[in-house]
């Protein structure tokens, strides 16, 4: 059986008001009396009249629409945790409000397909996550819509607007932490050199093995991947180096170092000591349980979505928001 739509006509005849105030009330106008407001209220609950959107944001000028960028491909996004937290705090954010969540993976943006929809009113702002220094085509659309980046880019500019985790705090955490194990042959595998996340928690290391008045054993990059992290381990070994512990800059990466170490006969914590970053689910999970750094990733994401609700709203929120870390300790360590 076949249900038909129920009209905003039909909406108005019961309610006993006219369309145009039917869609003011639907429209969120305050030039409607509370009476009628509550009668047009009840006759969209007794009909189940669903208001098109299409035609609010063609009246309105807004799309109740925000886009999720992610410069990555397919693969990176779905196979890394760190997104699944940080979508899943967006969504439950968004879950109060009226506005709907479109996500776009755009690496490079060739022709400008992302840019050219995104600038043509098809949301009202956007979200932008795990952006690299060469993805130029970010500024364009920061230049057409109201835009919250996650995490600080490359380079940062003063108008930006920042949700970030204190990278460097963890990155100097993770390093405290090896050095308290007793640990002095100390290296790292980072993130890629052109993302801000990547260069802050290396500073963070870099630093407290400076005060210690130690240098670091290898800096190999990971590229954030399970794989590139066991490329990158593979590379430590490889370099004749003795290795007595090891901080990888994210929790994939740190179950491709693991990996590398079981098969050269290596344990963990006796041999090599190993401390991740993020503290998802991969961290609970791997043989032994990964010390490493919790960073707040669904929450980021809900704080992602205030900020640029107040932007939308014409409020002036504050341009960076650090979100605290935190080290959990487990078996690698």
């Amino acid at each position: 059986m076949v249900i038909s739509a129920s009209t905003i006509e039909e909406v108005a005849a019961r309610a006993g008001v006219s369309r145009s105030t039917v869609s003011r009330v639907v429209n969120g106008s305050p030039a409607v009396s509370e009476v009628a407001r509550e009668s047009v209220r009840r006759a969209i609950d007794d009909l189940n009249y669903v208001p098109n959107r299409a035609a609010r944001a063609l009246a309105s000028r807004h799309s109740q629409a925000i886009a999720l960028v992610v410069p990555e491909d397919t693969a990176r996004f779905f196979g890394d945790p760190f997104f699944a937290a940080v979508v899943s705090g967006i969504q439950a954010r968004l879950a109060s409000t009226d506005y709907i969540l479109n996500v776009i993976l755009a690496t490079g943006d060739p022709g400008d397909k992302t840019t050219g929809y995104l600038r043509s009113g098809s949301v009202d702002g956007a979200i932008i996550v795990s952006h690299h220094d060469n993805d130029t085509f970010i500024d364009r659309i920061a230049g057409a819509i109201p835009v919250v980046y996650g995490g600080r880019r490359v380079r940062v500019r003063d108008e930006d607007h920042v949700v970030d985790s204190d990278n460097v705090g963890g990155g100097r955490a993770a390093t405290e932490h090896l050095l308290e194990r007793g640990r002095r042959r100390i290296a790292t595998i980072t993130g890629p050199p052109s993302m801000r996340s990547s260069l802050d928690r290396l500073d963070g290391f870099r630093a407290v093995l400076d005060d210690a008045g130690l240098a670091p054993v290898a800096v190999e990059d990971g590229d954030f991947s399970e794989d590139g992290g066991a490329a990158a381990m593979r590379r430590i070994l490889a370099s004749g180096q003795e290795v007595d512990a090891v901080f990888a800059a994210s929790d994939l990466m740190a179950r491709g170092a693991l990996r590398v170490l079981r098969d050269a006969g290596l344990a963990v914590p006796d041999d090599v000591a190993v401390v991740g970053f993020d503290d998802s689910m991969i961290a609970a999970t791997t043989s032994p349980p990964l010390t490493t750094i919790r960073q707040p990733s669904r929450g980021q994401g809900e704080r992602l979505v205030e900020i640029l609700l107040d932007l939308l709203r014409g409020a002036s929120p504050e341009h960076a928001t650090v979100m605290p870390i935190e080290l959990v300790v487990r078996e690698s360590t």
